[in-house]
């Protein structure tokens, strides 16, 4: 069986900093790209239309990771489902869910480890759920919803068509799809046959979704994730909003 490289401490360190942290923590140069502090959070915020949510609305959050936007869409639905693939990253999950705050530590150097602790709203927690599962292989009971996101899935998934096949079924008619991806087509994720595209990702991604989605909203969106206080990752995003077509 392949390990799965989203189980190690050290990052799950990583990404509740990069969901939770300060924007001390996060970037704690006063020349670093700041633009791309609370990534988790702008996914949501950014892209989503709010307007066309009434009551009793469902979101579902694939690849929630941590949990961050799932509780971001929390604030705009009144119940949301967080999937990810790694039971490390849905356990933290889980723990703020249920107590609100967590204990976690994240390297500033070598050895050298700095304390935090991430916090979430009591408003936020009550109406979140969630579930370790598999973006290719997703229930078929799942149901369907009113917003499906999935912010830096696509490109770490082994064969991504597999869950495009099921968008259609997930999304309402009328309902929102918020996608962000840097197209950062790797081997040891995803088998090169298995690319969207060869340099004209964008374009494909349009072409697959768009006989039952309509493209709405465009946006660059960059995002740092921190490795110590030296050390970090830079990317930018493409974050698309589509409405699933009336059937």
């Amino acid at each position: 069986m392949v390990k799965n490289p989203y189980e190690s401490s050290q990052l799950l360190g990583e990404y509740l900093l990069f969901h939770y942290g300060s924007k001390e923590d996060l970037m704690p140069w006063i020349s670093g790209p700041s633009n791309g502090i609370d990534f988790p959070l702008r996914t949501v915020s950014e892209l989503i239309d709010p307007t066309t949510l009434g009551m009793g609305t469902h979101a579902l959050d694939l690849g929630c990771a941590v949990g961050r936007s799932t509780f971001e869409l929390a604030s705009h639905c009144s119940k949301v489902k967080g999937i990810d693939y790694s039971a490390s990253f849905i356990d933290a999950a889980n723990a703020l869910a249920e107590k609100g705050e967590l204990p976690y530590q994240f390297r500033e150097e070598g050895d050298l480890f700095k304390e935090a602790v991430a916090v979430v709203p009591s408003n936020q927690r009550r109406k979140v759920e969630f579930e370790v599962g598999d973006a290719c292989s997703l229930n078929p009971a799942l149901g369907y919803f009113d917003v499906v996101h999935a912010a830096n899935l696509l490109c770490r998934l082994p064969d991504p068509n597999l869950l495009f096949k099921r968008l259609p079924e997930l999304v309402k008619p009328g309902g929102q799809l918020l996608l962000t991806t840097p197209f950062t087509w790797l081997e040891e994720f995803t088998p090169r046959k298995n690319w969207l595209g060869s340099g004209d990702s964008e374009e494909e991604l349009g072409r697959i979704l768009s006989p039952d989605f309509e493209l709405e909203e465009k946006r660059e969106m960059p995002f740092v994730i921190r490795e110590h206080r030296r050390k970090f990752q830079y990317s930018v995003s493409l974050g698309t909003r589509w409405r699933r077509l009336q059937s």
